[in-house]
């Protein structure tokens, strides 16, 4: 009987991708392509979402995910995707699971969590309008090899689409390559990472152009990797030294050339796309880089948080070679800097959290002039989401389940705040009217009709 219902299951996730619509071809600011926006800068340019919402206001629909994941949401067309982890009854004893290390080695580590079962990890297909799951496609079953942050997933890394394709990658297992309708066109498998103390994976991939690159920072042998995005074929790859970082590298065109922006411990790096040849490099983050890069095209910001504080503003038309005791770094700035949010460029103003916390400051991004904070946003705990801008806003949400929105601008001004019964680790999508967040629990569309 169970066989017979999962088959039906099957049939009708095969019926589903068979008769929804595709998504039409559209622009990429009116999607939600990647995990910070259209334009990797957390902004959604023709976003105006609602500004407050509660269980029986301004939720239009919500559903339940399954399994377990902190993916970002993102949206195409008329389908959101998100990627899980789902435990299956097979259960591991204790004595089979993944030792962690001894305290004080490198790789695995007490602190982070064994995992107890094998999982399936799956990408999902939501539709847009009714919140129903259009197709849902296992692309591997497995016992994880090692653990994971008590407040992490094994399904950290979010999906990225070019409109044709989705791309998820879920790191040691692997990068898989789906059409619209959930249909495998290739699949990649770089090996085992192994994770300093044990605190799980989470890099997101980057798609610009013909090719698709991950960054591949572990406490192994470390490399980038560009494939191209309809073959799976790598066009290159170049080792790195760096230890554990969870950045997802940043794509720009500037200073004639397609630039692949890294940021980590040890260095921040740039590359050229087509060839991989380093352009330039400079001074790394703190440790435990895990804020991915913004730019506007002209500059670009770079920030991290753990066990020091780190922001810099890098000049790309300056930028050539060896970057230290050079004029290509605008300006730097040593306090109140975020340790797992990404920061927000939003019209000429980088907003940061500090460390976790619901703290925010402003600054204007040309000179690295503070615009305003740190301030405490009242009523919010710790943020692990990174804010994202629409409409004159910005949009805050905390893992105690609180949204707050303030105002763009030079002033600090609290708008409104709303709150949920979930949590947030995973950052909102805006598209049009309409905001997708995930909770720990949820996925929620948040719009007023």
């Amino acid at each position: 009987m169970k066989q017979a219902a999962a088959l039906a299951s099957v049939l009708c996730f095969a019926l589903l991708a068979a008769t929804a619509p595709l998504p039409a071809p559209a622009d990429p600011d009116q999607n939600w392509p990647q995990w910070r926006g259209p334009r990797m800068t957390g902004v959604a340019p023709q976003g105006n979402p609602p500004v407050e919402w509660s269980d029986s206001k301004n939720i239009k629909w919500k559903i339940e995910i399954p399994g377990k994941g902190s993916a970002s949401p993102i949206v195409w067309g008329d389908r959101i995707f998100v990627l899980t982890a789902i435990p299956t009854e097979k259960k591991v004893p204790a004595a089979a699971a993944p030792e962690p290390a001894a305290p004080g080695k490198r790789g695995r580590g007490p602190r982070g969590i064994q995992p107890d079962a094998v999982q399936q990890f799956a990408v999902i297909a939501v539709n847009r309008k009714d919140g129903k799951i259009l197709w849902q496609k296992v692309v591997r079953e497995e016992l994880p090899h090692e653990g994971t942050h008590p407040t992490g997933t094994w399904a950290s890394n979010s999906a990225v689409t070019d409109g044709e394709h989705v791309y998820a990658f879920f790191g040691s297992r692997g990068l898989y390559a789906l059409d619209m309708n959930g249909n495998l066109k290739w699949e990649k498998d770089f090996g085992d990472m192994t994770i300093r103390l044990g605190f799980g994976e989470g890099a997101s991939p980057a798609v610009h152009g013909d090719k698709i690159v991950v960054t591949w920072d572990h406490e192994g042998d470390s490399f980038i990797v560009a494939l191209d995005k309809r073959s799976g074929k790598e066009a290159w790859r170049v080792p790195r030294d760096e230890g554990t970082a969870w950045t997802t590298p940043l794509i720009v065109e500037a200073n004639g050339a397609t630039q692949v922006i890294t940021s980590a411990t040890r260095k921040v790096r740039s590359y050229d796309l087509a060839t991989g040849k380093l352009l330039w490099e400079t001074a790394g983050m703190t440790a435990n880089a895990i804020p991915t890069p913004v730019t506007d095209g002209k500059i670009v910001y770079l920030t991290s948080g753990f066990r020091g504080n780190a922001l810099m503003a890098v000049n790309l038309d300056a930028a050539k070679g060896n970057l230290a005791s050079t004029e290509a770094v605008l300006w730097k700035f040593d306090r109140d800097t975020p340790y797992v949010p990404s920061p927000l460029l939003y019209d000429g103003k980088l907003y940061f959290m500090k460390t976790n916390s619901a703290i925010v400051s402003c600054f204007d991004a040309a000179t690295g002039k503070p615009l305003y904070g740190p301030e405490r946003i009242e009523g919010m705990t710790d943020v692990y989401a990174s804010p994202v801008g629409a409409s004159g806003r910005v949009y805050v949400f905390g893992r105690d389940g609180v949204g707050t929105v303030l105002a763009h601008g030079p002033e600090f001004k609290v708008l409104a705040q709303s709150k949920l019964d979930d949590g947030f680790d995973a950052s909102p999508a805006i598209v049009g009217n309409e905001m997708y967040i995930r909770g720990r629990n949820h996925l929620y569309r948040i719009s007023a009709d």
